[in-house]
């Protein structure tokens, strides 16, 4: 019976951590996903006389080999629907649209990442 308490007791601690863990490797992936998307969309532009894509269907298969796919959804679809782009000035922005990120309390449409700013670490 001791050991069995002893096993209750390490699991309730573990878990909650692990499962904390795993979600914040999901945020790393998809923060790496953005940079690549930018990465992508700065190519583009060098190549476009300095102007971005209107949309992220239009960088592969010349700039990025596909759409990432972000972890905690299960899609690229939250990418596609969190990028915009203007011309004037020309700046973009590309996030996770939706609230994938919330079981580590991220507010929706977390990360970021904005043409003049970068990364958003908020």
């Amino acid at each position: 019976m001791i050991v069995i308490a002893i096993i209750a007791v390490l699991t309730s601690i573990l878990v909650p951590n692990f499962v904390r863990a795993r979600s914040q490797g999901r945020v790393t992936a998809c923060k790496t996903n953005l940079k690549n998307l930018a990465a992508a969309t700065e190519t583009y532009a060098t190549d476009n006389a300095g102007r971005y894509p209107q949309s992220l269907n239009r960088l592969p298969p010349h700039f990025i080999q596909t759409i990432p796919t972000c972890p905690s959804s299960g899609n690229n679809q939250c990418y596609i629907g969190g990028f915009t782009s203007a011309s004037v000035p020309d700046a973009y922005t590309i996030y996770c649209a939706g609230t994938y990120h919330a079981e580590l309390n991220m507010h929706a449409n977390y990360p970021q990442y904005i043409s003049a700013e970068g990364l958003m670490e908020r």
